[in-house]
Order: structure tokens, then C-alpha cells, then sequence
């Protein structure tokens, strides 16, 4: 079962004179934490993308400061720039199911008191960008992660394998087929000519069979 927390919305990371910029691609910031200070040890980290291209998870724990004089826990990289879209123009991954496990973070999990993710999105093509149906889940569930060592934080976001698509063509091959041919139909249309042919005419003759007589 789920920890209760509380998801704070995305905050925008902003530049200049901070004035925000609905639509520009940029990074937003999503805020974890749990009532009553509570300390959780994390076993998996589940959510549901939403335009997301690239994903840095950070946890702070308890007892974990950055000196003795300071009270405010340090942050610590549980994972660092996961690929959610394997390319941020297009829908793929767009809207994926993800699941972090704990063997696969880059620090041990255990009493943390707050999460903060960092989304980025570097595509214009996108109005916005977040994570939906966030869950923090603690040891005891039963979950299936993976056995294979080989995997790197990079791969945590792939969800269950997809079966191959049989007979359809690559989709960034029939994106860029399809640029070239919108390319060709406006230089085409630029250099249409505006000169009338005849009906019936070839090479300015007529053929007499195609000729009526009153």
C-alpha cells in the first residue's frame, strides 16, 4: 500500500525577471512529503508520465545535514536525468507507467523525509509537462524488479517490454519521409506555372478525331 503524502503541483523553474512562460520548454519542479515529518525507507517510486522527457529524482533524509550547525537535511541524487521519451518531439513514452526500484537508485532510500522531482522538457512542441498518479511505496509490497545487474538508472523508465509492431514502418523514418514530401509540394506549388492549356491541343496541333464539325 501506498505512504500518504502530499504532492505539491509543479512549480516552473523560472529565469530573468521571473515572469513565467506558459508553453516554453523548461524544467519544472514537483515537491514530496510526508505528514507529521514522517521518516520513510522507499522500495519503489511509481507514477504516470505526462510529457516528461527527462526525470531527476532527489530525496533528503533524516539525521542527513549538511553540518552540524544546520537543521535542514541535505539533498542527495536518488536518480539522475532518467529518460522517459525517447525523443521529447514525438509521443513516445509521452504517457508511459514507470516504476524505480530501490535496487536501481543511486543511495539507499532509507528515512527519507521529503522527495523532489525535477522534470524536464526541452521540446516547444508540448503546452505542458508533469507526472500524474505519483506513489511512494515502502518495503513489503510486492513488487517485480528486475534481477538483470546490467541495468543502469537509464533504463529505469522503460516499462514492460512492447511486443514488436509486425509490418509497420519505423515512425521516424515515415516523419522525416513525410517532411521531405511537404518540402517537395511547396516548391512545387511555388514554381507552379499559371499558363492555360488547351483542351484538346498537344504541341499547339489538334488531333481531327477529336474534332466535331456543326
Amino acid at each position: 500500500m501506498a505512504v500518504p503524502c502530499n504532492v505539491r503541483a509543479p512549480v516552473p523553474l523560472q529565469v530573468g525577471d521571473g515572469t513565467p512562460e506558459p508553453g516554453r520548454p523548461g524544467v519544472n519542479v514537483i515537491d514530496v512529503t510526508f505528514p507529521s515529518s514522517q521518516a520513510v525507507d522507499v522500495q519503489e517510486i511509481s507514477f504516470r508520465n505526462f510529457y516528461t522527457a527527462f526525470l531527476t529524482v532527489k530525496i533528503q533524509q533524516q539525521g542527513a545535514t549538511a553540518s552540524r550547525k544546520s537543521k535542514t537535511p541535505t539533498w542527495r541524487t536518488c536518480v539522475r536525468n532518467l529518460r522517459l521519451m525517447p525523443n521529447p518531439h514525438m509521443e513516445e513514452g509521452s504517457q508511459d507507467y514507470v516504476s524505480l526500484y530501490r535496487p536501481q537508485m543511486l543511495c539507499e532510500a532509507d528515512k527519507v523525509v521529503s522527495l523532489r522531482f525535477v522534470l524536464r522538457q526541452p521540446s516547444p512542441v508540448w503546452l505542458s509537462f508533469t507526472l500524474e498518479e505519483l506513489q511512494i511505496n515502502p518495503p513489503g509490497r510486492q513488487v517485480s524488479a528486475p534481477d538483470d545487474p546490467g541495468n543502469s538508472p537509464e533504463q529505469l523508465g522503460d516499462p514492460k517490454p512492447r511486443p514488436p509492431l509486425q509490418g509497420l514502418p519505423d515512425p521516424e523514418r515515415v516523419s522525416s519521409e513525410v517532411q521531405r514530401m511537404w518540402a517537395l509540394t511547396e516548391v512545387m506549388r511555388s514554381s507552379h506555372s499559371t499558363a492555360t492549356v488547351g483542351r484538346f491541343d498537344v504541341d499547339g496541333c489538334y488531333d481531327i478525331n477529336l474534332l466535331s464539325y456543326t
